[in-house]
C-alpha cells in the first residue's frame, strides 16, 4: 500500500508529473531558503507550468525572488527533462489571497475567509466557503457560514482558497522597514 502525499508537505499535488515535478524542484527551493506553495501544469500543447513559491522565514517574496528561482528551477528541468516537448515556466508568490494547499497554510491563516472545492462530494455537495479554523494531518477545518463546522479530508480538496478580504489585506501587509545598522 502506498500513500498518496506530497513529498516533504510540499503542496497537494494533483497528478503524478505535478508530484513528480514537485520531489525534483523541492531541494533546489529549500536550498535557497524557499518553500513550494504548489505545483500545477496547464496546457497540452505547450504547458506551462506554475510554481508558487513563499520565503522559509516568512518574509515577503519580490521579483527577484521568483527571477532567482526560475534560474534555478530551469535548470534543474533541463537536466531532468521530465516534460517531453517545449513548455513554459512560471514562478510567482502565492499572493494575498493565495491558495491552501499544506497544513501550515491552513493554520497560518486561521480566522480568514477561504472557498473549498473538493474531489468528491461530501454531505452532498463539493463547495465549501467559511472561516478557516486550522487543519491536522488528515483534515481542514471550516466554519461555514450558518455557524457549522465541517472538517474536508485534505485528500479531497481539489482547491482551496483565501478569500481577498480587507482583514485578509491588514494581516498580509508588510510592515513597515526597520533599519538595523
Amino acid at each position: 500500500m502506498t500513500e498518496d502525499r506530497a513529498p516533504t508537505d510540499a503542496a497537494i499535488q494533483r497528478t503524478g508529473l505535478e508530484a513528480m515535478l514537485a520531489t525534483m524542484i523541492v531541494p533546489t527551493l529549500t536550498a535557497m531558503g524557499y518553500e513550494l506553495v504548489r505545483v500545477q501544469i496547464l496546457g497540452r500543447e505547450r504547458p506551462t507550468v506554475q510554481v508558487m513559491a513563499d520565503r522559509a522565514d516568512g518574509t515577503l517574496i519580490g521579483v527577484e525572488d521568483c527571477e532567482a528561482i526560475s534560474h534555478a528551477i530551469s535548470a534543474v528541468l533541463d537536466v531532468e527533462d521530465p516534460i517531453p516537448g517545449a513548455w513554459t515556466l512560471e514562478v510567482s508568490s502565492a499572493g494575498i489571497d493565495r491558495p491552501l494547499t499544506r497544513v501550515k497554510d491552513w493554520n497560518r491563516f486561521a480566522g480568514h475567509r477561504a472557498k473549498v472545492e473538493l474531489a468528491d462530494l461530501l454531505d452532498g455537495r463539493k463547495r465549501f466557503a467559511g472561516m478557516v479554523l486550522g487543519a491536522g494531518e488528515d483534515a481542514a477545518r471550516l466554519r461555514l457560514d450558518d455557524g457549522t463546522e465541517v472538517a474536508l479530508p485534505l485528500g479531497m480538496i481539489r482547491r482551496a482558497q483565501l478569500v481577498l478580504t480587507d482583514d485578509l489585506i491588514a494581516a498580509t501587509a508588510a510592515p513597515p522597514p526597520h533599519q538595523t545598522h
